[in-house]
């Protein structure tokens, strides 16, 4: 009874939720039936097992605009750079982790990855802190992290001046001669609490002064990835994703 109870249950929130993909998921439940008799009876096929997928059947892989294209410019910066070793700061945990294939990774978070990986290590660091001595690291990234700072969403204290106070320990810490990734949203300027802030490409630029801007890239609000963009066209996004390579001189 219990069964026959779920498959109808899921049978009927199927059909409400999507009704016209619904119709090809049963039909396509019949079509398997007959086509599993005929090749053999490996796995059985019975609706407590029902595990409707009914959004993938779709022309192109969707994917997110900010946290796939900036992680790609940032690992094709490093296979530009070529540094030793690299000092990640909190950035998205799947950027450090496929770099450190081929880079020695030191991942720094204030929440610490719990991640068993050769060539990749991982501790706790506070952004407004960091357990650096200055002009200590030559590669490091921080990329889509300072627009949360002081703003209570991880856990940290509230602070509305935190992501200037942590931008200043980037500079603090890079090494002379050293590279910075670094990325957050840009567009017109607003802090949209308690998710993030979005800057504006001149803000970026005056806040890490004297850092020297080497290359900036913009996902637009469009979509895709435009190397080597014009900063006046931050001023038309709503919610881009700028790249900022600085070097410190």
């Amino acid at each position: 009874m219990f069964v026959k109870d779920y498959a109808v249950q899921t049978a009927k929130k199927v059909l409400i939720r999507y009704p016209k993909t619904a119709v090809r998921f049963f039909q396509y439940l019949g079509q398997f039936r007959q086509v599993k008799k005929a090749t053999g009876n490996r796995f059985p096929v019975q609706w407590k097992d029902a595990y409707p997928c009914l959004s993938d059947a779709l022309k192109f892989t969707p994917f997110d605009q900010h946290y796939t294209y900036h992680p790609a410019w940032a690992a094709r910066k490093l296979a530009q750079i070529k540094p030793h070793e690299h000092v990640d700061i909190s950035s998205i945990l799947s950027f450090s982790s496929i770099v450190s294939a081929f880079v020695p990774v030191k991942f720094y978070d204030y929440r610490p990855a719990q991640l068993n990986l050769n060539n990749f290590s991982s501790a706790f660091a506070d952004l407004l802190r960091l357990p650096f001595d200055n002009d200590a690291i030559e590669s490091l990234s921080c990329m889509h992290t300072i627009e949360h700072i002081g703003l209570g969403r991880y856990g940290d204290p509230l602070d509305a001046t935190g992501d200037l106070k942590a931008i200043a320990e980037l500079k603090r810490v890079l090494k002379p001669g050293g590279n910075l990734l670094f990325v957050t949203p840009v567009g017109k300027p607003v802090i949209q609490f308690n998710a993030h802030r979005v800057y504006s490409f001149e803000q970026i630029a005056e806040y890490f002064h004297p850092l020297v801007l080497k290359e900036f890239s913009l996902v637009p609000d469009t979509g895709g990835l435009i190397e080597n963009a014009d900063p006046n066209m931050v001023a038309q996004q709503q919610y881009g994703c700028g790249c900022f390579w600085f070097t410190k001189e």
